[in-house]
């Protein structure tokens, strides 16, 4: 219940995330918003771990999760941030959000196979039903606010974001939750750092509201919404917990709705609602009536 409970957090804060982009992409470009964003993690997260006296990683254990730990700060706090920051400059928040959830399909898929975490029938049986919901949103958003190059940025997102979550999971098996996040906001800012000056000058020019949305950002969705992720994911499959995140998209929707004032197309609502299922059906038991693949195996983890 822990970890459902910490998924739930994620994905409230990630809802809000998709707002939070629109709302500071006015102001700020797809690689300051990025940049900005995981400093203020990073701040945020070092002066936790700080206090509570968390320690970084010995060498030996960085150089046994170096490369999935790399993979996940470049695909998943760089190359995702950038992808997504840009395609919601073409598509609105909730289309997005939906959009960028054909992730949980790739998680299952390359969890399964690379992790081998199985391939539950279930499990397999909710991705697709939300699958067949991003595919609704997808003909919905080529009728409405949205352009193609925003569609496909936001696909390239979902990839990213798959990728990184294989990832994580492969170095919460050697870290600790908040090594693991703390240490991928660095790489990300890495990543991104050579938009430094244009996160400098358009930080000088923005409105405080835009400012207030790039730390919430860092403070919110990225340093908690992050740490409350690797939690959940820790203590169970990378599949089933990704399938959680189909939740997203009607918190993005009902946040979008309330603080931009956009709806998406009435069609990308039946693509929601086939999401919600797709997660319902992911949750069901199986036939002995225990949880199909309940919590894996959390590895070594300090």
């Amino acid at each position: 219940m822990a970890a459902l409970a910490a998924a739930l957090v994620t994905v409230v804060l990630w809802g809000s995330a998709f707002v939070g982009i629109r709302s500071a992409g006015h102001a700020f470009s797809p690689g300051a918003l990025s940049l900005g964003r995981l400093l203020v993690a990073t701040v945020a997260l070092g002066v936790i771990s700080t206090l509570r006296g968390e320690r970084l990683p010995s060498r030996e254990r960085l150089r046994v999760a170096g490369p999935a730990l790399l993979l996940c700060g470049v695909l998943w706090f760089g190359a995702y941030n950038i992808a997504l920051n840009s395609g919601e400059r073409r598509v609105d928040a909730g289309t997005a959000a939906m959009l960028t959830n054909v992730g949980p399909v790739l998680i299952a898929i390359l969890a399964g196979w690379l992790l081998r975490e199985g391939f539950p029938r279930n499990l397999f049986t909710g991705c697709a039903i939300a699958f067949a919901g991003v595919a609704v949103i997808a003909l919905a958003s080529s009728q409405h606010a949205a352009t193609r190059t925003g569609v496909l940025l936001c696909l390239a997102a979902a990839c990213a974001y798959a990728g990184g979550v294989v990832a994580q999971k492969v170095v919460l098996r050697t870290l600790s939750g908040a090594q693991t996040v703390f240490l991928c906001c660095v790489i990300g800012a890495l990543v991104c750092l050579p938009f430094i000056v244009q996160l400098v000058h358009e930080v000088g020019d923005a409105p405080a509201g835009s400012v207030a949305w790039l730390v919430y950002l860092g403070l919110g969705p990225t340093a908690i919404g992050f740490s409350t992720w690797a939690y959940a994911l820790s203590r169970t499959d990378a599949g089933r917990t990704a399938a959680i995140t189909y939740l997203v998209p009607p918190v993005s929707i009902l946040l979008g709705w309330a603080w931009l004032d956009e709806t998406p197309a009435r069609l990308a609502y039946l693509g929601g609602a086939l999401c919600i299922l797709g997660v319902a059906w992911t949750r069901r038991t199986s036939a002995a009536g225990r949880p199909l693949r309940a919590a894996a195996d959390t590895g070594s983890r300090p």
